[in-house]
């Protein structure tokens, strides 16, 4: 073999290395951008079905005036 196919060997065999590992990396990022997602609907489910900061009948006064297009009034001098 001449020097330019072993060099071209070596390459070959670097960048498919440099590849695998890459694709790991990256699996491992959208597995924890899946527990994220997970963690954070476990959060917004507890916040808004759990009593929390939001409530349920609030949540639907506010979509009854959305769906309705009315504008919320203020009471009072506005400053």
């Amino acid at each position: 073999m001449s020097g330019i196919q072993t060099l071209l060997i070596v390459v070959v065999v670097v960048l498919t290395i440099l590849l695998v590992i890459v694709g790991v990396e990256v699996i491992l990022v959208i597995l924890d951008l899946r527990k994220a997602v997970k963690r954070l609907n476990s959060i917004l489910e507890d916040s808004i079905l759990g009593g929390g900061l939001l409530r349920p009948e609030k949540l639907t006064g506010v979509m009854e005036m959305v769906k309705r297009n009315k504008s919320m009034q203020s009471h009072g001098n506005s400053s």
